[in-house]
C-alpha cells in the first residue's frame, strides 16, 4: 500500500495549524465546534489493511446556556452534539477471494447520533448519546473503501460480496468520567472513564484509566473530555494552551456486537458470523493540543483479539482536528 500520501496530508495539516496558533495570545470563548476524526491502520505504516480498517467521524458541538433551575455552583457547562460516523470492518486481507478466508465478518456501520454532556466543577462529566445506524450494504462500506483505494492508488479490493446483511440498530451510549488525582504542579493527572452501551448493534461496558502529562487543563475545558466550547467566560482558572501526552488502557466487556454476530433480530443462514471474545483489552497512547480555535489529536490504538476465530490482535492510528467558532 502507498501510505505516504496519508502522512503528507496529516503532518502538513498539523504543522500548519500549530504554526497558525503560535500567534494567538489568550484564551477566547467559542460556542460552536466542527471537526472530524479519522481512524486507519495504514497510518502506522505496517502494511496491514484488515479488521477495523477505517473509520471517519464528523462532529458538531454547541455549548448550551445553563437554565436558572440548575445549580451553577457545581455544573460548569452543558454541551449538545450531532455526529455522523462510519466504521469499516474487513477480513484479514482486503483481497479476500474465498468465503473460507473470512476470519472476521465484513461489514460497515453507518450511523447518526445526538448527545448531551454535563461537566461539573468536580471535573466529573456525564455524556448520553443516542445512535441510529445500520450495518450491511446500506452502510456503504464497499463504496467507501473502493473510493479510498482508487483515489490513493491502492490495490483493488475484494471480499465485499461476503458482507453481512442489512440490519438497522438503535443504541444508547453513556460515558462517565471522574478525576482521581492531580499533582500539585498540575502537570499530571489520572481519571476513571466508564462506558455503558445498550442496543441492538452494540451492548457492553468498559472501564479504564486515563493518564495525562504536560500542559493540561481541567476536564471541563479540555479536548480529553470534548469540552472546549463554552457560552460564557469560565469563573474557574484554565490555560490558553493545552498540550499533553496521554495513555489510556481500557478493558471492554462485549455482550453483543452486530458487526461480528450480525443483526440481532436477523437470520444468519447465508452470512459469515462469529462469536465475540467477551473480554477485550484496548490500549491507547497519544498527544492532544488545543489553543483558541484549533484542537488537534493523534494516537495509536492496540486491541487484543475480538473474535473467536483465527483473527489476531489489531492496531491502528487515529488523527483528529476540530475548529471552534461563534
Amino acid at each position: 500500500m502507498k501510505i505516504i500520501p496519508f502522512f503528507k496530508l496529516i503532518f502538513t495539516t498539523l504543522f500548519s495549524a500549530v504554526c497558525y496558533q503560535a500567534s494567538a495570545q489568550s484564551l477566547k470563548n467559542y460556542t460552536y465546534e466542527l471537526g472530524f476524526k479519522s481512524d486507519n491502520d495504514a497510518y502506522l505504516a505496517t502494511k496491514q489493511d484488515r479488521y477495523y480498517t477505517n473509520g471517519l467521524f464528523i462532529y458538531f458541538r454547541k455549548a448550551l446556556q445553563n437554565s436558572k433551575k440548575q445549580d451553577t455552583s457545581t455544573l460548569v457547562k452543558k454541551i449538545w452534539s450531532l455526529n455522523i460516523g462510519q466504521k469499516m470492518f474487513t477480513a484479514r486481507s482486503g483481497k479476500t477471494q474465498f468465503i473460507e478466508n473470512v476470519d472476521r465478518p465484513i461489514t460497515a456501520y453507518l450511523y447518526a447520533s445526538t448527545a448531551l454532556q454535563w461537566h461539573f466543577k468536580t471535573e466529573t462529566f456525564i455524556k448520553a448519546e443516542l445512535q441510529l445506524g445500520t450495518i450491511g450494504p446500506s452502510a456503504l462500506g464497499k463504496q467507501t473503501q473502493e473510493f479510498i483505494h482508487t483515489t490513493l492508488n491502492f490495490y483493488k479490493i475484494n471480499g465485499w460480496q461476503f458482507q453481512l446483511n442489512n440490519a438497522f440498530g438503535i443504541n444508547l451510549k453513556t460515558n462517565y468520567q471522574r478525576l482521581l488525582y492531580r499533582s500539585q504542579n498540575k502537570k499530571t493527572d489520572f481519571a476513571l472513564p466508564l462506558t455503558l452501551n445498550v442496543g441492538s448493534t452494540f451492548t457492553g461496558a468498559s472501564a479504564g484509566l486515563l493518564f495525562r502529562i504536560g500542559n493540561i487543563n481541567p476536564f471541563y475545558q479540555s479536548i480529553a473530555a470534548e469540552s472546549t466550547v463554552t457560552v460564557s467566560t469560565l469563573s474557574y482558572k484554565v490555560k490558553a494552551q493545552e498540550f499533553y501526552f496521554y495513555a489510556k488502557p481500557i478493558i471492554n466487556l462485549v455482550v453483543y456486537d452486530a458487526t461480528i454476530q450480525g443483526g440481532m433480530f436477523k437470520s444468519h443462514q447465508n452470512e459469515v458470523v462469529y462469536q465475540p471474545v467477551s473480554w477485550v483489552f484496548r490500549s491507547e497512547v497519544g498527544i492532544g493540543y488545543s489553543k483558541n480555535r484549533i484542537s488537534l489529536h493523534a494516537s495509536v490504538i492496540f486491541k487484543t483479539p475480538e473474535i473467536k476465530s483465527t483473527a489476531s490482535s489489531h492496531k491502528y492510528g487515529m488523527v483528529a482536528m476540530l475548529f471552534r467558532f461563534n
